[in-house]
């Protein structure tokens, strides 16, 4: 997902998204018929979200380094980041932490469903496979098993930031939070070791 016309219309499609969301939230919140999670939310819901994101970032990065993976890291471009910072996190949260979120008064049943859709959002980012000009195939490898692993570990913080007792409305503005800030420091150490490229 490198093509620069596509992130652009990704990008696009993130922050309309965005706006769509930002105006079912204040014109009526709770109100029929409004995207998932179109709540307001305290700064201590969104503080203990990015708390938690940041602190499985360093658990990420600590991880990497004891293994040995840290030379595996993938290259990012300069518009990849802004994708991954100011529009994926919306998309993707609207979609997992929103709509495919269970919604019943049996906490087990809400939480299997969290465990679930945690497996695909996982297994929907590339690191255990590719798809690029010469098809699909399958890549498995340690650095790929290991950000996998991460990856469903930070989508299940992701679901306890919306349906956790501190998120009493379970706004999703927590989840944004949280994946950007996560996102952008991935960014920033992928920059500090020299795996981003400006184009």
């Amino acid at each position: 997902m490198n093509h620069p016309l596509l992130l652009i219309l990704m990008t696009g499609v993130g922050l309309y998204c965005a706006r769509l969301w930002r105006g079912d939230m204040r014109a009526r919140p709770g109100k029929p018929g409004a995207m998932p999670g179109a709540e307001p939310a305290t700064p201590r819901a969104i503080g203990i979200a990015v708390t938690g994101a940041l602190v499985i970032l360093g658990l990420e990065t600590w991880g990497e380094t004891v293994l040995g993976l840290a030379a595996e890291q993938s290259r990012m471009t300069a518009l990849f980041a802004v994708y991954s910072v100011v529009a994926a996190p919306v998309i993707e949260e609207i979609i997992f932490r929103g709509f495919f979120v269970v919604e019943s008064r049996r906490r087990a049943l809400v939480w299997a469903g969290a465990a679930g859709a945690s497996v695909l959002f996982a297994a929907l980012h590339p690191f255990l496979w590719r798809w690029d000009e010469a098809g699909f195939a399958w890549t498995p490898n340690a650095k790929g098993a290991f950000s996998t692993g991460v990856v469903f570990a930070t989508s299940l913080w992701l679901y306890a930031a919306r349906l956790g007792r501190w998120n009493p409305r379970g706004s999703l503005l927590p989840c944004f939070a949280a994946h950007a800030a996560k996102n952008l420091g991935v960014v920033a150490i992928k920059a500090w070791l020299g795996f981003l490229d400006a184009a």
